[in-house]
């Protein structure tokens, strides 16, 4: 995978922090910026959109969950958020407006820097199984996925979904009618596999329900287990 490519912004009022997080991820081939707010990010973002976004939730002005929301009004760009708050409310808040990973502070900057190579080998992954896929559409319901664009349609229009949220349905769309753990989607979507973590599949399918109602294809979920798509 070719980082200097990748552009990654990344937004906390600790300047300590940025500075660290920035080095090794320039250290490792990825350009990346850091803003000292998230309307500062949200401001450069505007210019001139980045691959991937890290949102402190503690900022001053708005704060990590505003300005979240407002990128998730315009793009699905990958976003990492950072909190210093042990807190399940938060995991909750961020993984129900749309970001696809968080870390707790304290933490390690290489930990950080190695969900981020998992986020791009994922999709850079996705991408070359859809290039050589011989199936070149998947169906459920009114949905139909199209492999080689990476997009979904309901009933013939575009539906808006995040990275996280595409590598969901896909995968469960691909084991349509089959039980999959919660353990299998975050080893296979997220990269990584732990108990504490299941709550992101959790947050993931719930916002794929809301996405999905009307469509024909209902996310049931498999008691003590996972999750199962079926069509209606």
């Amino acid at each position: 995978m070719d980082n200097t490519k990748k552009i990654v912004y990344i937004a906390d009022d600790d300047s300590n922090i940025r500075q660290v997080i920035k080095t090794f991820l320039i250290n490792d081939g990825y350009a990346a910026e850091d803003f000292p707010t998230g309307d500062a990010l949200l401001a450069r973002f505007n210019e001139s959109p980045c691959d991937l976004a890290i949102l402190d939730v503690m900022m001053p002005g708005r704060d990590g969950f505003q300005v979240l929301t407002e990128l998730r009004k315009k793009s699905t760009v990958p976003i990492i958020m950072l909190t210093a708050r042990d807190s399940e409310n938060d995991y909750a808040m961020g993984l129900g407006l749309g970001s696809d990973d968080y870390m707790t502070k304290p933490f390690s900057a290489m930990a950080l820097l190695m969900r981020v190579k998992a986020m791009f080998r994922r999709i850079e992954f996705e991408s070359s199984k859809y290039r050589a896929a011989e199936q070149e559409s998947i169906t459920a319901g009114k949905l139909t996925l199209n492999e080689a664009g990476r997009d979904v349609l309901f009933s013939g229009e575009p539906l808006n979904l995040t990275p996280t949220e595409y590598g969901v349905l896909r995968y469960l769309m691909l084991h349509k009618g089959e039980a999959v753990s919660r353990e299998e989607l975050l080893d296979k979507i997220w990269g990584f596999e732990s108990i504490v973590e299941t709550r992101a599949t959790d947050d993931t399918v719930r916002r794929l329900r809301q996405k999905l109602a009307g469509s024909g294809a209902v996310i049931s979920a498999v008691w003590g287990y996972g999750f199962k798509l079926e069509e209606q």
